[in-house]
């Protein structure tokens, strides 16, 4: 049996995890979990699946649960989430933590020996150039939890990879995908909020009507599968349908496609190399579906998309910068202090700003975050724009 610690629990991608080891207890145990604010979910998940170790945000809110829970282990904090990862009897760490907070436990995960499948991008947009090397140093295995990258993954299996020819990333467009830039100024979050094809959390959702999401998973995308930016490609398919391809040097084109169901791609990454069904999931019919649309982004109107192409060819430090930046005015956004298009302004700003390092260590990365936050911050509260 697979012993799982899920990192990031009640998110979209940690209740679908869940849901996919009940469907399979004779495969999988999730021994260890952590959760952020959301205490009255994490309960429930604590009832269901019966993790004994359990890792909080805020030390009061560690104080109630173990008044509450006397047979488990409480934790919380960053020291917390480093010692759910590296639990002795863990085999797999699922990290679904969103954004930057995900890379030490990633990190120390790692240097304990565990596998990991990865849901959390910004390990490798940040760190990369760190995190690789310790794959390699400690032998274990990085699987792709992100739908495309699942896909890819499962695209080049059986491949050479001196045979790809490149990566095509597929983007839903998100919420806003058929609007202009001049009606983009005035949107709402909760318009933002509304993506027409996945279920996924408020930070996520803001980064794919940005199409930053997109900009994250080509980055991710150049160290998961060791592959230039000029060969990764991405293309607008409303339908979400295929999820992604690879093109070979021989013009043959692998896809992967399903209905969209984050639980294909968590599964996956938990059975590998091997496939268990599905319990719930629809098959996909593309007879019934008829149609599927392509198009090429436009770089003008997807700035985001461009800004990250930018920061992921100049390496070093300004993937951090562009994160931090990035994570730091989605917030503002969501809490309404700033508009829509805002975001990649602030972004930009942070990243013309920046004194670029050529390779930064954990430190200077650390370093390097606060301040990308910070200078957001700071612009806004000079900035006269506000909602």
């Amino acid at each position: 049996m697979k012993k799982i610690t899920v990192l990031g629990v009640t998110g979209s991608i940690g209740t679908q995890t869940v849901d996919v080891v009940k469907h399979h207890r004779e495969e999988f145990e999730i021994i260890a979990m952590s959760a952020g604010r959301n205490i009255e979910l994490l309960e429930k998940i604590m009832v269901s699946v019966h993790v004994r170790h359990i890792c909080v945000q805020n030390k009061e809110d560690k104080e109630y649960l173990e008044n509450k829970y006397k047979d488990c282990y409480f934790y919380y904090g960053q020291e917390g989430l480093i010692t759910i990862a590296t639990l002795p009897e863990v085999d797999v760490v699922l990290n679904a933590i969103v954004g930057f907070a995900g890379l030490l436990p990633t990190m120390e995960a790692i240097k304990a020996h565990k596998d990991i499948a990865l849901a959390n991008k910004e390990t490798l947009v940040v760190a990369g150039h760190l995190i690789i090397p310790l794959v390699k140093e400690y032998g274990v295995a990085l699987l792709p939890v992100d739908s495309e990258h699942s896909a890819i993954f499962q695209s080049m299996n059986g491949e050479h990879h001196g045979d790809i020819s490149k990566i095509i990333l597929t983007a839903s467009g998100g919420s806003f995908r058929d609007k202009s830039r001049e009606e983009l100024k005035n949107v709402t979050v909760e318009q933002a909020l509304k993506h027409p094809n996945w279920s996924m959390g408020a930070k996520i959702t803001i980064d794919s009507a940005t199409l930053f999401n997109k900009g994250l998973e080509v980055m991710e995308a150049k160290w998961l599968f060791n592959v230039d930016y000029d060969d990764i490609e991405v293309l607008i398919h409303p339908e979400s349908i295929v999820h992604s391809m690879v093109e070979y040097q021989d013009t043959s084109v692998i896809a992967q496609l399903g209905t969209p169901d984050m639980r294909l791609p968590i599964q996956y990454a938990l059975t590998y190399p091997r496939r268990q069904p599905l319990i719930g999931g629809k098959r996909l019919s593309l007879a019934d579906i008829g149609t599927l649309h392509f198009y090429a982004p436009d770089f003008k109107r997807f700035k985001a998309l461009e800004l990250a192409y930018e920061a992921g060819r100049k390496g070093g430090s300004m993937p951090c910068v562009l994160n931090g930046a990035n994570e730091q005015a989605n917030a503002l956004f969501l809490d309404r202090k700033i508009c829509f298009l805002d975001i990649e302004r602030l972004v930009e700003e942070a990243m013309r700003a920046h004194e670029w390092v050529d390779h930064p260590s954990l430190d200077q990365l650390l370093e390097i975050d606060q301040w990308a936050r910070n200078y957001v911050l700071k612009r806004v509260g000079e900035d006269e724009c506000k909602q």
